[in-house]
């Protein structure tokens, strides 16, 4: 029995290598063409390795449309990217029925025609400018990875990613998602403008011909087997244990929330945000060629895990406060809770 131990985490090992390797060469790749954006492509790449779907915020210009196409051109995974508009229909993100003749039979059949959500990385731009009813369309679909039509269930191809945007400025005309719908998003990741060194790249690549070509560092299995690994990578009792406190530290009717988050929240995180920290943390650690996630993994991901699910009251709002500076004086705040 040890022996097979032994063996089974010396192949764990090697894999882990293996998948940090093929992070670095996708990273390298993507760089040829996004310059900057260091930390949103980890970011990205720690949420499809835990099966779980991000919420980018930013403003228009900074190249989210092309960062999540060359993502899937890399891993030559399926991309389809939908443009959400106020009269965006369900339909037009699950598929529709027709019907049509059966030259076979000479008779007339119900065909279901597939929409474009049956990809592995679907761009959801601007999600909030579409209505609630078909914002929970796709977030039925992210969550149960399937489409349910005229009685069957149709499951979705795996690995199944949704990025959807957000504009943070033009807020006229827009559906904002509620709590229980940004719930089921693993992160929120900020977009931000380019450091003015990177801007001046940007200019000079963008106002000449041609293009860097892209080499292909992962495919579709690749993906799955980090995604098995995630869920391999260790993690001590002490780490849950943080991870967990640190969740329910947010919720300002607990007892175990501190008294300024009572002051500055009027809702706290769920337990999916816990679950969620230990993921991420564990994706991090893959990332990083490391084969146990640490307390640093879960402050480092803290942030794109939890600033979607606390609500900030009225006197956080009126000074100035955001959830990240929330978040961040919890952590310092925060120890080491003992195994």
């Amino acid at each position: 029995m040890s022996e097979t131990a032994d063996t089974q985490t010396k192949e764990d090992k090697e894999e882990v290598d293996r998948i940090c390797d093929l992070y670095r060469a996708t990273r390298d790749e993507i760089s040829k063409v996004i310059v900057g954006q260091d930390v949103v492509v980890e970011e990205l790449l720690m949420g499809i390795f835990s099966r779980g779907h991000c919420l980018l915020e930013g403003v228009p210009g900074l190249a989210k449309t092309l960062l999540v196409s060359t993502l899937a051109r890399c891993m030559q995974l399926d991309f389809h990217r939908i443009q959400f508009t106020p009269d965006l229909m369900p339909s037009d993100i699950v598929g529709t029925e027709i019907l049509q003749d059966n030259q076979e039979t000479g008779t007339r059949e119900f065909k279901f025609l597939k929409g474009p959500i049956f990809t592995n990385i679907l761009l959801a731009d601007e999600i909030n400018r579409t209505p609630p009813k078909t914002q929970a369309a796709l977030l039925e679909a992210m969550q149960e990875k399937m489409v349910s039509t005229g009685g069957n269930d149709l499951k979705l191809d795996l690995p199944f990613f949704v990025l959807a945007t957000q504009n943070p400025i033009e807020q006229e005309g827009t559906y904002q998602l509620p709590e229980a719908q940004l719930d089921r998003f693993l992160f929120k990741i900020i977009v931000d403008y380019p450091s003015k060194d990177e801007e001046i790249r940007i200019v000079q690549q963008e106002t000449v011909d041609g293009g860097s070509e892209l080499k292909t560092t992962m495919i579709k299995s690749d993906v799955l087997t980090a995604q098995k690994m995630v869920r391999r990578i260790a993690v001590a009792r002490n780490v849950v244990v943080y991870a967990t406190e640190l969740a329910r530290s947010t919720r300002p009717l607990a007892g175990e929330a501190p008294d300024f988050i009572k002051d500055l929240l009027s809702w706290g995180t769920g337990p999916r945000a816990s679950i969620n920290l230990i993921t991420a943390a564990k994706a991090r650690a893959l990332l990083g060629g490391r084969y146990h996630a640490s307390i640093e993994d879960v402050q480092a991901v803290a942030y794109p895990v939890l600033r979607h699910r606390i609500v900030p009251n009225f006197a956080a709002q009126s000074q100035g406060l955001t959830p990240d500076a929330i978040i961040k004086r919890l952590i310092e705040e925060s120890s080491t809770v003992p195994a």
